[in-house]
């Protein structure tokens, strides 16, 4: 095992990242912001202006009087009591007398000098008015440890309203130099407590097998240096969302038994420029000591984009700062530190070149979705803690999910354990499986009321998709039909594929449209109108008819070249010439046009199979499999393919 870089000792880090198996650090002392300094200065401002006014409320509490107005007093017998200190007498009277000489306001206790030449009887007066000449001052003055804890109160005061303040501006600001800093990081997993390991991925089997030797290496470096081989210094993981590339990261790491640091990359960039760079340096920093380890960045694309797009300010905006930092930490490693950087990410093809080089991330990992094998592993995992009945068959649950991620079935586990909750079981049955992936893939029923007309409609509508899905060679089969409202449509045509398909064919693709365009075509023939309803179905028909003529080559006129984006988004702004695009414009309403036809022919032709599936619906509103094959008319032809893998799941007719 590597020997830790020696890293100097540092006074804070500001870490939005998580960590697990990493050793708690020491406990950092807290800084006041700003400094002592200012602290002092503020303590001795806010000490005198105190003072200052102490003093000003002590004059004005017992008023100084003239020794003529003391006598006065004492003749009318309105002073209740006194006491002496040389010529100094303070004073009580009895009843309240206005301040003489023009104050304001009236008093009681009063303070007043005897003059030396005074020739007067005091004592005699004094006894024959009956004063109590006390041994203790009247007017009890405060002591300096009094004045002193008064003066501090607001000064403290004003410290602690300064300090919440100084957090709340480092909260919201970032944690940027006196603006206040994060807490040191913690953790996510207390040491000692199972940590994810590759018995808890599944399949991504050959994923797992591709970074199998980045565990080998974490455990066994010496090995790999007597040969001179050197670690790539970081891995991406590319794939759709759900496919369990964080999981599979944390695995890694778990599988090693390093140190496993993880952050969002949207979580480095910060309103103030400079920010996401510092916390690079940090989150690096903080691997290294504790090497070797395994540094994970999600969502690398965020800040990873290609530089240089025109949307940026001379180049130095805080994405860009951020990334040129991680390019420097990765550049700088020299292989022996013991530190991979892993990274998920589903938009690869974004990535900037400077990122993905050699020496840098230079080895790129596929995840994709499972297999048939796989998604029944997946889900064997998942239902670990979910007690299950014994007619449950995950085998099948797997082969009519074609196309489903890890998370997805995840999700597929937990609304099957929803339901068996909701229904008072105290197993989870394959009914409830099916119904969750109904659910999941069709939409939650809506209880909604329809005219009888627009129900029948309905179910012309949904018959359209599901016959011609019937009739059209190598078309998917028909799973299920039905006119409950789910979602936001008001009926749903499910097809899936008996086995999984990684290439398409243009008569495979024509076949789609075909049936989505069954629904539109259905409605022409029987009542000759056009309703909205076919609105999700022209949606797919556009992005399928879309890929072939511009992306995958199926149109003479346009030819095997690329001419729309890949995402989806149109043809404009591309640099393909205004006549290509023109070509595909006209390529694509072609084949649209020529598949409407095909469809309204062969409804046209089957039009007893349409109606009696359309009667069939209305009048159980939901077919499954064999009843929509039988009420229709048609064998079901299942195809010897069925032993192979599953790949996308259809659903058509949203009407």
């Amino acid at each position: 095992m590597p020997t830790p870089t020696p890293v100097p000792p540092r006074d804070r880090a500001d870490t939005p990242w998580r960590s697990e198996g990493a050793p708690p650090g020491p406990p950092q002392k807290k800084k006041m912001p700003g400094g002592w300094r200012w602290l002092i200065l503020a303590a001795l401002i806010v000490y005198l202006i105190t003072n200052v006014v102490l003093s000003f409320f002590n004059r004005g509490d017992e008023p100084t009087v003239s020794y003529t107005e003391f006598s006065k007093q004492v003749a009318a017998g309105n002073v209740s009591k006194i006491y002496s200190k040389g010529d100094a007498i303070q004073g009580e009277l009895k009843a309240e007398q206005p301040v003489p000489d023009g104050g304001e306001g009236d008093y009681t206790k009063f303070v007043t000098q005897r003059p030396a030449f005074a020739d007067d009887d005091l004592w005699a007066n004094l006894t024959k008015q009956n004063v109590n000449v006390t041994a203790s001052p009247v007017v009890v003055q405060r002591s300096f440890l009094a004045n002193l804890l008064l003066s501090l109160a607001p000064m403290l005061l004003l410290v602690l309203l300064w300090v919440l303040v100084a957090r709340r501006m480092g909260a919201g600001m970032g944690g940027v130099g006196g603006l206040g800093r994060k807490a040191p990081p913690k953790p996510v997993e207390l040491e000692g407590a199972k940590r994810t390991t590759f018995e808890d991925v599944a399949g991504i089997d050959e994923v797992a097998g591709e970074l199998s030797d980045v565990v080998d290496f974490l455990k066994n470096p010496q090995e790999y240096r007597k040969l001179g081989a050197r670690m790539p210094g970081g891995v991406l993981l590319s794939g759709p969302p759900g496919t369990g590339k964080t999981l599979l990261a944390r695995a890694v790491a778990g599988e090693a038994g390093v140190p496993f640091f993880s952050a969002s990359a949207s979580e480095f960039i910060e309103m103030i420029v400079g920010v996401g760079a510092s916390r690079v340096r940090e989150l690096f920093t903080e691997a290294r000591k504790v090497a070797p380890a395994i540094i994970f960045i999600d969502e690398i694309d965020t800040i990873g984009r290609v530089r240089g797009g025109g949307a940026t300010m001379g180049g130095h905006d805080e994405r860009e700062q951020t990334l040129n930092q991680i390019l420097t930490e990765m550049d700088g490693f020299s292989g022996s530190e013991g530190v991979v950087v892993l990274a998920a990410t589903n938009r690869a093809d974004v990535l900037d070149p400077a990122l993905t080089r050699p020496g840098r991330f230079d080895r790129t990992v596929v995840v994709a979705p499972p297999d048939r094998g796989g998604r029944e592993a997946i889900l064997r995992i998942h239902t670990r803690d979910i007690p299950l009945a014994e007619n449950v068959d995950l085998a099948h649950m797997a082969r009519t999910t074609p196309g489903m991620t890890g998370a997805e079935l995840a999700n597929l586990a937990n609304e099957a354990a929803l339901l068996a909750v909701k229904r008072r079981q105290d197993r989870v049955t394959q009914s409830d499986l099916s119904d969750a992936l109904e659910k999941i893939q069709l939409g939650a029923e809506r209880s909604l009321v329809m005219p009888l007309e627009e129900r029948r409609r309905t179910a012309y509508h949904e018959s359209g998709h599901a016959l011609l899905g019937m009739l059209q060679p190598g078309a998917d089969p028909v799973r299920k039909i039905t006119i409950v409202p789910r979602g936001r449509a008001l009926g749903v045509t499910l097809s899936t594929p008996d086995a999984d398909r990684y290439a398409y064919t243009e008569e495979y693709l024509r076949g789609r449209i075909i049936g989505a365009l069954g629904g539109m075509a259905a409605e022409h023939i029987v009542y000759d109108v056009i309703t909205t309803g076919a609105e999700n179905d022209l949606e797919q028909v556009t992005n399928i008819v879309r890929g072939m003529v511009g992306r995958w080559g199926m149109s003479e006129r346009v030819g095997k070249l690329t001419a729309v984006p890949s995402d989806g988004q149109g043809p404009y702004g591309l640099s393909a010439a205004p006549a290509t695009l023109d070509a595909v414009d006209h390529e694509m309403r072609r084949i649209v046009d020529e598949c409407y036809e095909e469809a309204c022919d062969l409804l046209r032709e089957n039009r007893p199979k349409l109606d009696a599936l359309a009667e069939a619906l209305l009048a159980n509103e939901t077919l499954d499999e064999p009843a929509a094959y039988a009420a229709a008319g048609i064998p079901r032809l299942r195809k010897s393919a069925e032993a192979g893998e599953a790949g996308e799941t259809g659903a058509a007719g949203d009407f």
